[in-house]
């Protein structure tokens, strides 16, 4: 196998094309086993594997640099990068990260989960290389649909200005090209991005110029007839508007275009934009069938291409919740930031076709525009991560929170992932969200209340966000009816209250359950609400002289955090022992939810531990 002596880019330079492309099959067949044993990013992995490796036997990496958006497709940078030996650990606790780590190789020149930010960090890269005076190239690689985002557009827009010799490779997985427009675009391309091509436009340019009065037109009239032959064969007239000089589209997966063309492109004074077509899931017949399924997926049988285990997701609660609503009051509508699958809303979208609205990688765009429908008299539903819900964050406070419309937010994800790691963790939500006027914040402890608390927020009015976790569905029994404010009381107890929000109700019910085999009486409380805070429960919870609090959150400004100012603010604060649990002030590695979640604490022993360190005094 020839990965077996592939130890750094350097390795690949001494391989022809046919081993180059054999290479690639091993890396294909080295990703799906992999991702099979432990989940991980697959489709957008195997489509990159061609372009990968023509990237980097023409570039010079670490010395030039690679900036990844998003980040999810940079397994096989990984893999000839010097960490082939600890592939096996990649999304693990303590392994490789499922993402570009800077502190994990010098390979990754940028850290990246979030979409769209490749192009404005690669530029301000080439920026500071021109003022240190340094010499290296930066490639920016971005996927079509970062590109739906405004931050895509403000990167090419500053790179045109700045004219730097930026290289942005779009990979379009969504647009197939016929053997005859390829091969004739490939042909162009080689043309209009030759030397010698260059020289002749540049010194016709200067000829027509020359010539008194006609000559200024005549050179502009050349100019729109190629621009006008690009437009009918190149979809790059926008790119050249923007100042980039465009070439493409070209096949993705054809090595030896590849890197003749990025030879021709690496010594270009100014930005280049190369537009290459691949295809999403190659190599692996489930996976191109069905990339939308494969692009995030758990461990899976590689024959079949069915998961190892299958369960209802709280994401697939909340869809299901979402449509017998919208069955009965056809005001209400869904909104995602192209993450219908993920966020649950694929039957909402079969069922309810004119009701959904995919606005592409765009939170911002797609909260404002939840706040236009409400304010025409819709109920909007935005479903989006946790994580990417703070790229809205402007857009919450001024157009939703500010005129009190009521925008529901389903925030999935919330809380730790697991092996995605720090950049998608959902560990602020309740901090950015409770302190903005206007805004009521839920999380639920089961599945049942989930359903129900979704059908309770739509009928609220008003901004309202409802936070779940990732992961498995569970019911921890009937649930009382939900009041906007008000706790529900699980346990009685009068030694200590144990105050949990949201999924970590069950470890709190389990802790206090153990404490009583100790004689230990303890209360628990499903908060249900951080804002408004139930201010009647916290007085009874006081009662006992001792409180834990219980969060999937960071603990500074969350949950914990309300509490302690409830109690202030009732005069108890000075009559209570506190224990807030919680994540610290630091950015959570990846690794399994229950390793994480045992780490710090969050799980049935850890508050088991606080309880009885409380009890000691």
């Amino acid at each position: 196998m020839y990965i077996e002596n592939i130890n750094s880019p350097a390795d690949l330079k001494k391989l022809g094309e046919r081993e180059l492309q054999t290479l690639a099959g091993e890396l294909r067949e080295i990703i799906i086993n992999q991702v099979s044993k432990g989940g991980g990013h697959l489709a957008s992995n195997l489509g990159v594997v061609e372009l990968t490796l023509a990237m980097h036997y023409v570039f010079d990496s670490p010395r030039d640099k690679f900036v990844w958006d998003v980040g999810h497709q940079s397994y096989t940078h990984k893999l000839i990068t010097g960490r082939k030996d600890r592939f096996h650990t990649i999304r693990k606790a303590g392994g490789l990260s499922g993402f570009p780590k800077p502190d994990e190789s010098p390979h990754d020149a940028f850290s990246a989960g979030h979409s769209s930010t490749s192009i404005s960090a690669a530029l301000g890269l080439i920026e500071a290389r021109d003022r240190l005076k340094e010499n290296y190239k930066v490639i920016a690689v971005i996927g079509d649909g970062s590109m739906t985002a405004g931050l895509s557009f403000e990167g090419l827009n500053h790179a045109g200005q700045l004219g730097k010799d930026l290289i942005v490779v779009l990979n379009d997985n969504e647009m197939s090209i016929s053997k005859n427009v390829g091969a004739l675009s490939a042909y162009l391309n080689r043309i209009m991005m030759g030397e010698l091509f260059k020289k002749f436009k540049g010194v016709t340019k200067d000829m027509l110029e020359s010539i008194p009065r006609v000559g200024a037109p005549v050179s502009k009239l050349a100019q729109k007839a190629e621009d006008a032959l690009k437009g009918m064969i190149l979809p790059g007239i926008i790119f050249e508007e923007l100042g980039f000089d465009y070439t493409g589209p070209l096949d993705g997966h054809n090595i030896k275009l590849l890197i003749e063309t990025f030879k021709k492109i690496r010594n270009s004074k100014t930005p280049v934009l190369l537009h290459v077509v691949t295809k999403k899931g190659k190599g692996y017949n489930h996976s191109e069938e069905d990339p939308c399924i494969f692009h995030g997926i758990g461990p899976f049988d590689t024959e079949s291409g069915e998961p190892l285990s299958s369960s209802v997701s709280m994401g697939e609660v909340f869809g299901e919740a979402l449509m017998e609503v919208a069955e009965e009051d056809p005001r209400v509508v869904a909104i995602t930031a192209a993450m219908k699958e993920g966020t649950g809303l694929s039957a909402f979208g079969k069922k309810f076709p004119d009701r959904i609205y995919d606005v592409g990688i765009a939170e911002p765009h797609a909260t404002v525009f939840a706040a236009g429908l409400a304010k025409g008299g819709l109920k909007p539903v935005v479903a989006i991560y946790s994580t990417f819900l703070q790229r809205a964050y402007d857009a919450i406070i001024h157009d939703v929170c500010l005129q009190n419309l009521p925008v529901v937010f389903a925030i999935d994800r919330a809380g730790v992932v697991g092996e995605d790691g720090p950049t998608h963790h959902g560990l602020f939500d309740l901090s950015y969200l409770r302190h903005v006027p206007n805004m009521t914040v839920m999380a639920p402890k089961d599945a049942p209340e989930l359903a129900d608390m979704l059908r309770f927020a739509i009928k609220l009015g008003g901004p309202v966000a409802v936070r779940y976790p990732r992961g498995k569905a569970i019911s921890l029994g009937e649930c009382a009816p939900i009041r906007k404010g008000k706790a529900e009381l699980l346990r009685e107890g009068h030694d200590l209250a144990i105050l949990s929000i949201g999924g970590r109700a069950h470890a709190a019910i389990g802790a206090a359950e153990a404490l009583q085999k100790e004689g230990v009486s303890a209360a628990v409380w499903n908060m249900r609400f951080v804002k408004p805070l139930d201010l009647e429960a916290l007085q009874k919870a006081a009662g006992t002289g001792r409180i834990i609090t219980v969060e999937d959150n960071a603990v500074m400004g969350g949950f914990g955090s309300a509490v302690t100012e409830g109690l202030a603010g009732l005069g108890l604060l000075k009559n209570v022992t506190l224990c807030t649990l919680g994540f610290p002030d630091v950015f959570i590695e990846h690794g399994s939810q229950n390793e994480l979640r045992i780490k710090y604490g969050l799980d049935k022993d850890g508050i088991l531990r606080a309880a009885r360190k409380l009890l000691a005094g």
